[in-house]
């Protein structure tokens, strides 16, 4: 899954599996006007992740669709780059689960979120 929202913001992939997916994004360019990391910028790297590993987990010819987030900004982030980590919590047939860890670079948690996708059959068009 490449392109679109996650290209824009430099999101970079490091690993994906459908129990893991870790990627990596820059602070600048992704920060509110005090020069922090945005916190829908977080939000945006964490439903990525997540979506990603949903979609591994569903399968050829099943799509994943986020229904719900939900995040929690720790401490800022202002220079560098910051890494998430999604771990699947969940993998049913209709719903996959996933916790989502980011930490800057000194290994300090920046956001703790949580992205639960839809998985559905690909839409015949």
């Amino acid at each position: 899954m490449t392109g679109g929202l996650a290209a824009a913001m430099g999101i970079e992939y490091l690993e994906a599996s459908p129990e893991r997916v870790v990627a990596r994004m820059p602070v600048k360019g992704n920060t509110q006007p005090y020069g922090l990391l945005h916190g829908g910028a977080s939000c945006v790297l964490a439903e990525t992740l997540g979506s990603v590993g949903s979609a591994l987990h569903a399968g050829k010819g099943r799509i994943a669709v986020g229904i719900e987030i939900n995040a929690t900004h720790h401490r800022a982030a202002t220079s560098g780059f910051v890494t998430g980590v999604a771990t699947r919590v969940h993998g049913g047939r209709t719903l996959a689960t996933y916790d989502v860890v980011i930490s800057d670079e000194q290994d300090r948690r920046v956001c703790t979120a949580r992205l639960t996708c839809m998985l559905r059959d690909t839409p015949q068009g």
